[in-house]
């Protein structure tokens, strides 16, 4: 005879399953278990998607910046174009340029293509200053011809000079043989004991 103690014992009708607060754990892998590996996949891949993409755009910022930069400066040279200092004494030889010692405000800009090569040029200086600049530039103050301005609009326009014919304007073109440079030269003289030239010199190779 079965007594009591023997019988097999029965789930009650609202007994619960393991893992779901019975006190029996459930073992990974089960349909309902999470052992944390979708998680930690997904965070992986975000961090991979991350390192690679902020790089890149970091990359594509920068390149734009460094592009509108480099438009930014190239903007301002045209606008700009003469740098507030002297020629190197050997942009002065090669161009026949002597600028008078003492001279004030003196500035240039230099342009270089296959065909010809400009330097522009100006300085402020005395009469005797001009004197001196002219003949040893190979020509004499006599060859200036007032109301002339001898530098044309464009060339005047690629280093922001503002040059008009008017009484107070005289210049003269000193021609040489190649390759010599060719020198336009315009004096400005509203303040007559201290004139400003304006010389664009051009060499042909």
């Amino acid at each position: 005879m079965t007594t009591a103690d023997q019988r097999p014992a029965q789930s009650s009708p609202g007994a619960m399953p393991p893992g779901h607060g019975s006190g029996v754990p459930e073992r990974p892998g089960t349909p309902g278990g999470d052992d944390g590996r979708p998680r930690r996949r997904w965070l992986k891949a975000l961090i991979i998607f991350l390192l690679i993409a902020i790089p890149a755009g970091y990359g594509v910022i920068s390149a734009i910046q460094s592009r509108e930069g480099g438009e930014n400066k190239e903007e301002s040279a045209q606008a700009t174009g003469l740098t507030d200092d002297w020629p190197t004494r050997v942009q002065r030889r090669i161009y026949d340029v002597p600028i008078p010692p003492y001279s004030a405000d003196v500035a240039f800009y230099e342009t270089n293509s296959w065909d010809e090569s400009k330097l522009y040029v100006q300085f402020i200086t005395s009469r005797e200053g001009l004197k001196r600049f002219l003949t040893r530039a190979g020509t004499q103050p006599s060859a200036l011809e007032e109301g002339e301005v001898t530098i044309s609009a464009k060339e005047a326009k690629t280093v922001g000079w503002q040059l008009s014919s008017g009484e107070h304007w005289s210049g003269t073109v000193f021609k040489q043989k190649d390759p010599q440079p060719r020198l336009e030269i315009t004096v400005n003289r509203d303040n007559p004991r201290h004139p400003k030239v304006y010389v664009v010199s051009t060499v042909t190779p």
